[in-house]
């Protein structure tokens, strides 16, 4: 790998550590979003469902429209969509003017996700493909561990609004180095669909997007409102809070080591454990948040067991997507758990309203258990019938 190599590269992974840093940002400024906008925290938290929402259903449409354009105007191009957005969400006076300005982000989002894993992997010699998918990971993970908790810091001392303006100014700083470094790269081939009815008729993939769907719905039923909820049920303080936020991320690297080391070994007992693992984090939430620590310990178990589902079942759709088709396999699975974050951000507003955040984690718990139940009953069967076919 030569310094030419590494630098484009570098900047792809920034450009993922800020993306996925914007995505969750509103969960950690919940509560400072809705008391300056004076409106409820379920009303703000529309903001989580209909941005999950926006990119699950634009991914493939605002895809196939820019199918054609040559990579790196296309990828400055959204990322300046990417920076006006957020200036816009910085300025913005009330929660339909911020509602718009999240839209354009989720919309340069879609786009982002669809080109960042090809690009990155374009940018280096077909010996270090592995390495650059594992460059964009880490720019995830990182968004997860440090972003989320660094802009509720920012938030809480000079207000949300200047969190957003933070993120743009970051996002301008990556898109001029972005632009210096990074050759330009030929789109060779256009998003082709000619695999869909393959995907449509496979029982295992079709299995795994449902179960997707109630477990992407049921986790962030209460992961959308853990920030109110860990200072008002759990009555942390603001600190702890924001050490709360960073231990659930960290704790992704835990299910990230666990699914390396044991995954191959026990296959289908990993599945039942990573699936039935997020429906016991959940229901035991209520519980945990009599206590600071026991609060600490289930969050690092419920990080861990989500971390590892996700890469589970990225792995597992790549294993049984018909041959030529797990990209659009994958882009599938991508919009059917943004689907499950709008969804569990709309029912986690409705408890909050219609009852208590306290109760987020029962009904999150309870999906869960469905979706494991469907896992353990319906979904290993037809993996271990497909395997041996």
């Amino acid at each position: 790998m030569t310094v030419r190599n590494w630098l484009p590269l570098i900047g792809m992974t920034a450009s993922a550590f800020v993306f996925n840093t914007s995505e969750f940002m509103p969960i950690g400024l919940l509560s400072d979003i809705a008391s300056d906008l004076r409106i409820t925290e379920a009303h703000a938290g529309m903001l989580i469902s209909i941005y999950a929402w926006v990119v699950a259903l634009l991914s493939l449409p605002l895809m196939l429209m820019v199918c054609k354009m040559e990579f790196k105007k296309l990828l400055l191009s959204i990322i300046v969509l990417f920076i006006v957005s957020h200036v816009f969400s910085a300025m913005a006076t009330g929660f339909w003017t911020l509602m718009l300005s999240r839209i354009g982000v989720a919309c340069a989002h879609s786009i982002f996700w669809s080109i960042a894993a090809p690009m990155a992997v374009r940018t280096v010699p077909e010996e270090h493909k592995s390495l650059a998918l594992g460059m964009i990971v880490t720019g995830t993970s990182v968004a997860m561990i440090v972003g989320l908790p660094l802009g509720r810091i920012i938030g809480l001392q000079i207000g949300w609004r200047m969190a957003f303006l933070c993120i743009a100014a970051v996002t301008a700083v990556v898109a001029l180095f972005l632009a210096i470094v990074f050759p330009k790269m030929p789109n060779r081939k256009s998003f082709s669909l000619r695999k869909m009815p393959e995907i449509l008729n496979n029982r295992v993939l079709m299995g795994i997007y449902v179960l997707t769907v109630i477990l992407a719905t049921s986790h962030y039923v209460a992961y959308s409102y853990i920030e109110p909820f860990l200072a008002q049920t759990a009555h942390m303080s603001d600190s702890m809070v924001t050490l709360t936020l960073i231990v659930f991320g960290g704790a992704g690297m835990i299910g990230s080591v666990m699914f390396s080391r044991y995954f191959n070994r026990c296959q289908y007992p990993f599945i039942m454990t990573v699936t039935g693992g997020v429906a016991v984090s959940l229901l035991l939430l209520q519980l945990a948040s009599y206590s600071v620590w026991a609060m600490m310990a289930l969050c690092v178990f419920w990080g861990a067991v989500i971390t590892a589902y996700n890469v589970v079942f990225q792995a597992e759709i790549i294993r049984f997507a018909p041959q030529g088709g797990s990209s659009v396999a994958m882009s599938i699975f991508s919009g059917i758990f943004n689907l499950g974050i709008g969804c569990g951000a709309l029912f986690g507003g409705m408890v909050c309203t219609w009852s208590s955040v306290a109760y987020v984690g029962y009904v999150g718990g309870i999906l869960a258990a469905v979706a494991t139940a469907f896992c353990v009953f319906r979904l290993i069967g037809l993996m271990k019938a497909d395997s041996h076919s």
